[in-house]
Parts: structure tokens; sequence; C-alpha cells
């Protein structure tokens, strides 16, 4: 997913930011228990439609339980960035039609910065949840992903930090993680 590397030199909360390209397609699913776990905080998902190709039945899944505080932005490019850029075998899906379709508050396809960037301030004080398709120019990724016993080992030491900050508490009972 191309567009975290972006998000990763703009922001000012890293501590928050859950990076997940190990784990394809399931940034959304992630943003979901995030969204429930603090229905207070906005939560910014940072999709792509490759990704969300592979995990498509969590548009239903987000609608049905209709945080309203969980805006998924899916960067819609027609190709698999991470692997090299083979195209996704549907390259028309209109992902806005689909999340209004599976019953999403609000969705929204843009394809010009100017128009996506006169229109955030309406979508973020919408009620979610909220999908945002921004067609992009395809940027296959040439540098290869970065999947090693490290990074692997990573998205369970974010999730408990994350976890930490967001309820004060590492204390996840009987059951586990085992991290």
């Amino acid at each position: 997913m191309t567009q975290t590397k972006y998000w990763n030199q703009v922001s000012g909360e890293p501590d928050l930011d859950v990076g997940i390209a190990n784990a394809m397609s399931k940034a959304s699913s992630v943003a979901l228990g995030i969204a429930l776990g603090d229905s207070e905080r906005p939560v910014i998902c940072l999709d792509s439609d490759g990704s969300l190709l592979m995990n498509f039945g969590t548009l239903a899944t987000i609608a049905g339980m209709a945080p309203k505080n969980l805006y998924h932005f899916v960067f819609n490019n027609g190709i698999y960035s991470i692997t090299g850029g083979q195209p996704v075998p549907a390259p028309d899906v209109e992902y806005a039609k689909a999340a209004e379709a599976c019953g999403y508050a609000v969705a929204h396809r843009f394809s010009d910065i100017e128009t996506l960037d006169n229109a955030m301030p309406g979508i973020l004080s919408s009620d979610g949840p909220v999908l945002i398709e921004i067609i992009v120019k395809g940027e296959p990724q040439t540098d290869g992903v970065d999947q090693t016993w490290e990074s692997n080992a990573r998205l369970p030491q974010q999730l408990r930090a994350l976890r930490k900050r967001l309820t004060g508490t590492d204390d996840w009972g009987s059951g586990g993680p085992y991290i």
C-alpha cells in the first residue's frame, strides 16, 4: 500500500499509525476494530483497491457495525502496487457505489485533488462510516515489501502499544495475546 509510505512522512502521531502492509487486505478490518474500540476518536483508514478487493466483504461488515468515526480512504490505482504493479482483476469497480450499496452512511469518489481538498472539511465532519475513493495514477513499488521476521513482529507490538495508548491498560486478560 504505497499511500502509507507518504502518510508516514507527514503524520504527527506515529504511535497511533498502524502500518499493516504485511497483512495485505486487512487495513479496513483493523480500522473497524480500532473505531469500535474508541468511538470518540476519528479513525482514518488508508486502503487500496487491490487490498479491498482481497477482503471485499469488509464493506458489508463495516456498514453493518456502522462506526460513526471511521473514514475509509481507498486509493484506486488499478494495480497491486506492492507486488510489482500487476493489474487488479476488476479495474472498473466503483468502490464508492459498492460502499453505498452495502450501507455506508456516506461515500464519495474523486478524480482530482482540488475537488477532494475542497470537500475534505465536509467529509471529516460527516458521521460515518464514510468511504472516500480517490482515483490515482498507478505507482508500482519497486523497492519490495519490508517483510522480514522483524517487520512481522512489529505489527503485534504496534497494536499492543496502540491499545495501551487508547485504553490506558496493557491487560489482555487470560486469553492473550502472547507477544
